[in-house]
């Protein structure tokens, strides 16, 4: 059975996208009382319960104002992210881009991150959901990994400091997921649906880490090898996996 979120109000960022949406209407069959549904252009969702939000990541003063208005929220689910499909290399590639991904993959997480924590420690606590990706674990050429890495670190960074305030901070770790920022990628991927459905359960249970497919789970499990032997595991995996793109291995999870 699933864990409930009655009573809880929940702030989701990238609402509008496959896992967005997933976040949103899980939370209400939860138990949720309300739901902010956040994007730079908020849709509108035919429910009272969901209350449609402008927030874009990139910018200090949208972030700030979003927790101002959403002040009564007990658990933000940070879930927006960018991955370009020409972000082929991190040795070539246009460094604009890079920062671009970072911006929104990293500081963008983190930013709402910062803002919000005086808000869930002024609602006692509550929890911090930051949607991360295998791609962090992966030997993978892309800034998008590169970005997922460092917002995994600072995510494990936040667990420790947040702790004092009694908000949770749980990470979720998943490769391929059936969503509109994969659609290029013909592969086998997870369900939007199942991995909400363990990221929710995850953070009623305060769990550090939600490792939400098959393969995150392999990595994981393969991870007190040596570097050596990780990497060539690794390297094969992908081979045997994951298609070439202009000869360069290319994959964004998520």
């Amino acid at each position: 059975m699933a864990e409930r979120l009655d009573g809880r109000t929940v702030l989701v960022t990238g609402a509008n996208g496959g896992l967005g949406e997933q976040f949103v209407r899980q939370a209400l069959e939860r138990g949720a009382t309300k739901v902010y549904a956040t994007a730079r252009t908020p849709r509108e969702w035919g429910d009272e319960r969901i209350v449609a939000l402008a927030l874009d990541l990139t910018d200090p003063a949208s972030v700030a104002s979003a927790a101002e208005v959403a002040s009564d929220v007990d658990l933000v689910v940070n879930n927006a992210a960018i991955s370009p499909a020409d972000d082929v290399s991190v040795a070539t590639g246009d460094e604009e881009m890079t920062r671009r991904i970072f911006e929104t993959n990293y500081f963008g997480n983190l930013r709402v991150a910062k803002a919000f924590a005086p808000v869930l420690a002024a609602n006692g606590g509550g929890g911090l959901l930051n949607v991360l990706s295998l791609a962090a674990w992966l030997p993978l050429p892309t800034a998008y990994a590169a970005s997922k890495a460092a917002m995994w670190s600072a995510t494990n960074a936040l667990r420790s400091e947040l702790a004092p305030a009694g908000t949770t901070v749980t990470g979720v770790i998943v490769g391929m997921v059936d969503t509109a920022m994969s659609a290029r990628f013909d592969m086998p991927k997870v369900s939007a649906a199942s991995v909400v459905e363990q990221a929710y359960d995850g953070v009623v249970r305060g769990a550090f880490e939600v490792l939400a497919d098959e393969d995150s789970r392999d990595v994981k499990a393969r991870m007190s090898a040596t570097p050596e032997e990780l990497s060539a595991y690794l390297v094969a995996k992908l081979e045997d996996f994951f298609a070439d793109l202009d000869g360069a291995p290319v994959i964004s999870p998520r």
